[in-house]
């Protein structure tokens, strides 16, 4: 029998691989990775629930002992986030039913979808570290289909820095990992946090501590590392953005987030000082960015780079505060980000531009849309009572009880500059007097905001909704804070 935890997976693989022998009949296509996710959902839901009652799940394949096979674990920080993963692929891939055109669908689009989802929740899940490199091919690999697909110029240049700089860091993780096992002499996650705890932290560890960060680095986009991240994300069709924007760089923040509370714990005052160092210059590089475009997609991409900031700042913190508000806000950001694309491709979709100079009235003619989009835009700002609100303030709490006083200030002036930006998109597009549009198929209209709709009230319930969350984060939160938890489930046997 398949273990429950490896359904996630497998599921999503599976049916990517049925996937490819269809790929001209698109109703096949369309159905089949519909149920797919569906059935995909289902069994992360279980497997939450499994994880709430149980404790961690773990499953060692080739019934070797623990530290020697390769072990995939399930704690409720993976649980969560391959849930949520499912979630918003579901969302993006019903949106491109309408949004995407057929010649890319009769093209391998959704097999890469799910091939890509297989890699995102198989990094998730894993707790082997070499694995985890493992699955970031699965999932490079088909985001390399993806971000080429459709062939057009820009796609094309963009993509060549995309993957040359994936394959830079896919060898530096190599290498790391290679540094890494000649030191402790395993690639077994809870076994490495157990022989680094044996010999302390001597300076080699904190040198690979410093590689895994420019490595997940690279991955989740933090500063200096982000430059190739603008171009890339805007070259692809608005469905695949989305799914970039909401899960890609996520893998990176949570490699980084597991290995510095597993592993590289033991000397905090440097490696986790350069970690929170690092995220407040993500921060204010992601601002500047925000402010400076008239872009529709470069505004949210540069939005995405401001919410990694956000995130490895709470981890940064070490305290139970600062990592449940990271927690928090990195599920929030994901379900934001995923419907914030949505939208504003339906804004590009109707006005046929995504410079915000040849918008304007669009609020005499899709109201609905209009509020939608402030509804998304506010919860991205974290005003009260939605879902950015909360995380934001335990990050900051949290920081506060750390003595890091500036960092917290910087993400307060942070919160002002990403609410005005996606206000900015709000007053250019929707207000003022309405500018001539080209002809959209009302039904092609409805069939776009559908998903983006239901996304959008799914953060807003995942805010107003804290109180019946706020167990399912301490679960997670204690994990990351008491690495013993996780080893002694890996290691029970």
């Amino acid at each position: 029998m398949i273990n429950l935890l490896l359904l996630p997976i497998i599921l999503p693989f599976f049916f990517g691989i049925i996937l490819l022998f269809f790929p001209k009949q698109i109703k096949v296509q369309r159905t089949l990775v519909t149920v797919g996710l569906i059935v995909s959902f289902i069994s992360a839901l279980i497997l939450m629930a499994k994880v709430k009652s149980d404790g961690i799940q773990t499953v060692t394949l080739g019934s070797w002992p623990a530290p020697f096979g390769i072990t995939m674990v399930s704690d409720m920080l993976s649980v969560l986030l391959v849930t949520t993963t499912i979630v918003i692929t579901f969302f993006v891939v019903v949106y491109s039913f309408t949004g995407i055109d057929e010649e890319r669908e009769k093209f391998y689009y959704y097999p890469a979808i799910l091939f890509m989802i297989t890699g995102v929740n198989g990094a998730f899940t894993t707790g082997d570290i070499f694995n985890m490199f493992v699955f970031f091919e699965v999932l490079l690999i088909a985001s390399y289909v993806l971000i080429v697909l459709g062939g057009e110029k820009k796609q094309l240049r963009e993509s060549i820095k995309y993957v040359l700089v994936n394959v830079i860091s896919s060898a530096l993780f190599v290498i790391t990992i290679a540094l890494l096992y000649s030191v402790v002499g395993t690639v077994n996650m809870a076994d490495i946090a157990l022989k680094i705890t044996d010999i302390g932290q001597p300076g080699i560890i904190t040198v690979i501590a410093v590689l895994f960060l420019l490595v997940f680095g690279i991955k989740g986009a933090i500063f200096p590392l982000y430059f190739w991240l603008p171009g890339s994300y805007a070259a692809p069709p608005m469905p695949v953005l989305t799914l970039f924007g909401a899960l890609l760089t996520k893998v990176g923040v949570y490699a980084i987030t597991r290995t510095y509370t597993l592993f590289f714990v033991h000397d905090t005052a440097m490696t986790h000082g350069l970690l929170s160092i690092l995220a407040i210059l993500t921060i204010i590089a992601g601002c500047i960015g925000a402010l400076a475009y008239f872009d529709l997609k470069q505004i949210m991409i540069y939005n995405i780079v401001i919410a990694v900031g956000v995130i490895l700042f709470g981890v940064a913190q070490m305290n139970d505060a600062g990592m449940s508000g990271a927690i928090f806000y990195l599920i929030h950001d994901m379900l934001i980000k995923g419907a914030l694309f949505l939208l504003i491709g339906i804004i590009i979709a109707v006005t046929g531009t995504s410079n915000l100079r040849k918008m304007g009235g669009l609020m005499k003619t899709h109201a609905g849309l209009g509020w939608m989009y402030l509804i998304a835009a506010f919860g991205l700002a974290g005003i009260p009572p939605l879902s950015g609100f909360i995380g934001k303030m335990l990050i900051i709490q949290g920081a506060f009880e750390a003595g890091n006083v500036w960092g917290s200030i910087i993400m307060l002036v942070s919160s002002l500059i990403v609410l005005l930006s996606v206000i900015r998109i709000f007053i250019y597009a929707f207000w003022g007097e309405p500018v001539a549009l080209p002809k959209t198929r009302r039904r092609s209209y409805r069939s776009l905001m559908m998903p983006a709709v239901v996304l959008v009230l799914i953060s807003v319930a995942y805010g107003v909704g804290t109180e019946w969350l706020i167990p399912y984060m301490t679960d997670a939160s204690d994990v990351l804070l008491n690495p013993s938890i996780y080893i002694d489930a890996v290691l029970k046997e």
